[in-house]
C-alpha cells in the first residue's frame, strides 16, 4: 500500500504527519452507530474500496465500495455481490500482508 493509499480521502500526502487518524461514524439499518477509523482506500479490478476499523474492541475490518463525490466528500457503497466482496477482501489481505 502506498502512502497515498494509507491516507484519508483528500489527503495531499507527504506534507504532514499522519499520526492523527481520520474517523467516520457508520449508522446501520437497526440504528446502531459505530465510529470507525479510516484505514485506507485501495483498488481492486478497477474499482476503489475503503477499509474501516470499527472502534468497538473487535478485530473486524469493514470493506465498502468507495466513490468520491466532491472535494473531501465520499460515498460508501455496500458490496452486494459475494464474488466481488471476496475479491476485495483478498486484495485487502494481500496489501496488509505486504505491509507486515
Amino acid at each position: 500500500m502506498t502512502d497515498k493509499e494509507k491516507c484519508a480521502p483528500g489527503c495531499d500526502c507527504h506534507d504532514h504527519d499522519h499520526e492523527e487518524a481520520d474517523f467516520i461514524t457508520l449508522e446501520f439499518d437497526d440504528g446502531v452507530e459505530v465510529e470507525c477509523e479510516i484505514m485506507g482506500v485501495f483498488d481492486c479490478d478497477g474499482k476503489e474500496y475503503i477499509a474501516l476499523i470499527p472502534d468497538d474492541g473487535s478485530d473486524d475490518v469493514y470493506i465498502y465500495g468507495y466513490k468520491e463525490v466532491g472535494d473531501e466528500e465520499f460515498e460508501l457503497i455496500d458490496i452486494e455481490d459475494d464474488e466481488e466482496f471476496e475479491k476485495a477482501v483478498a486484495e485487502f489481505d494481500k496489501i496488509v500482508a505486504e505491509q507486515a
